[in-house]
């Protein structure tokens, strides 16, 4: 049956994959980075994934190096996705929460992000999929790098729609002042979503558009940011793959999503850049656990999206580059999206930002030529500027503070709609994820060196980058840009 559905898949897709010369690609290396949005620890087949299936997810871990330690920045859209793009945490560049329409806030034009780095290494940039951060001019895709843009600027939940489709009426909610949802071609809206039809064709569209930029850039240096929309809410699966993978629509958009994957590989194998082309699988943050049978698998971790957990932050990551990443391995190291920036630069010749950056480069780990990650910490923002927990190699200290929790009744929600939010005090703790990644047995009586130890790191971190749970203004923080009113 799958065969069948990726033939019919493929086939609408015909038009993007006439057969081409192979071009004899320049040595630096092509990127191609998939971004998902809210899928789990869990979710990929070969993470423990399913009963749907991910065939091409699972090929590209068995051709290059899995992750199994690997952290987005914050458990939030924006923030992780500035993350990401900078090498910065989030809170070192004013970045909190999930941008929208009303928001003040956004990526500040003297971040230097890694398309502009690409760019001026001669790259041609281009991004497809969910921005986030800033949703006008001049804080759009193209003034932060990109040459190309085809996207949505903020989350596809961010409309006047509600979970059953039908339009939002209640004007006492913040919901009802949503525009429709716009698709925008560069700068200008080239088309608004009204309706959840409309978000079915959302992954095939992305698709589409990143297969034709392969094919437009296969005889120069090229970065593609593929950053999908899904499995993020409202859930949507175009004709070829809604009721086909025996698991509801979550396993429907899951299979898409792994559809997709497999039509950027076959459009660099058909263009003869497979070997000369780093493709970087990973995710935003954990999954969205409120809604349900609508939200994906944190992998037996702790909690979800939206707290400081490892189920909302610990998220997959595959590596995939013939001939220069180790196949079939897993990396069991610390290491984060902060990373990527400075990974990929080293790899492509790219300068580094002039600003200071959190990213440490992986690709002497990566590469097999270091056994160990140079990544040895990692600090748990969450909220506004709070530092809720902070991980050192195996340990994971939790600080006090109130959390987000999907831990009690109503909680969990169904078919798109959501439960209800609760809150926990949690008190200080300290996790030896090696032996206890589910963060269920507090040890912190057994090694009172290692709490302290971590408790001056963490000083550190406020010092730095300031903490609102201690009242501290990190003396390294750099303010975000203001949208004007």
């Amino acid at each position: 049956m799958i065969t069948g559905i990726l033939v019919a898949y493929f086939t609408w897709w015909g038009m993007f994959y006439q057969q081409q010369t192979p071009v004899l690609p320049e040595q630096r290396p092509n990127i191609v980075l998939i971004f998902m949005d809210d899928m789990g620890y869990g979710d990929p087949g070969c993470y423990g994934g399913g009963p749907y299936q991910t065939p091409y997810m699972d090929q590209l871990a068995a051709q290059g190096t899995r992750f199994t330690n690997f952290y987005a920045a914050q458990a939030v859209c924006s923030a992780s996705r500035s993350a990401l793009l900078t090498g910065c945490y989030p809170t070192r560049i004013g970045i909190d929460g999930a941008l929208d329409h009303n928001a003040q806030i956004a990526l500040h034009p003297n971040e230097e992000t890694l398309a502009e780095l690409l760019r001026e290494a001669g790259y041609r940039t281009g991004m497809v999929g969910k921005w986030h951060l800033g949703h006008k001019e001049p804080f759009l895709p193209l003034q932060h790098g990109f040459d190309e843009f085809f996207g949505l600027p903020y989350s596809n939940d961010m409309w006047p729609v509600y979970y059953d489709g039908t339009p939002w009426t209640d004007t006492s909610s913040y919901r009802s002042t949503y525009p429709p949802l716009p698709l925008l071609e560069g700068n200008r809206v080239a088309r608004t979503l009204h309706t959840l039809a409309d978000q079915d064709e959302l992954t095939r569209r992305y698709t589409e558009r990143a297969v034709q930029f392969i094919e437009s850039n296969r005889k120069r240096p090229f970065f593609l940011y593929l950053a999908h929309s899904m499995p993020h809410v409202p859930l949507g699966a175009s004709r070829a793959f809604k009721g086909n993978s025996g698991s509801g629509l979550f396993g429907d958009v899951m299979q898409e999503l792994d559809a997709s994957t497999g039509a950027v590989m076959a459009a660099l194998e058909r263009n003869g850049l497979e070997k000369n082309t780093i493709i970087l699988l990973t995710s935003d943050n954990g999954p969205w656990l409120t809604f349900g049978n609508h939200a994906g698998s944190s992998g037996g971790l702790r909690e979800g999206k939206g707290t400081h957990w490892d189920g909302g932050v610990k998220v997959p990551c595959i590596i995939r580059w013939p001939g220069k990443v180790p196949a079939g391995r897993n990396a069991y190291d610390l290491a984060s999206t902060l990373d990527i920036l400075p990974t990929l630069a080293e790899w492509c010749g790219a300068p580094l930002p002039s600003r200071k950056i959190d990213g440490k480069s992986l690709c002497a780990f990566v590469e097999g030529k270091s056994l160990s990650s140079p990544r040895e910490d990692f600090a748990y923002y969450y909220d506004k500027n709070n530092l809720k927990a902070l991980r050192n190699k195996r340990w994971k200290l939790v600080l006090p503070c109130t959390a987000q929790t999907y831990s009690h009744a109503g909680a969990i929600g169904k078919d798109g709609f959501p439960g209800k939010y609760g809150t926990q005090e949690t008190p200080l703790a300290l996790y030896d994820l090696y032996n206890d990644p589910g963060e269920e047995r507090d040890v912190q009586a057994l090694y009172p060196e290692v709490v302290q130890s971590l408790l001056n790191r963490a000083e550190w971190y406020r010092e730095a980058l300031g903490d609102g749970l201690t009242g501290k203004t990190g003396v390294e923080v750099r303010p975000a840009a203001r949208l004007p009113r």
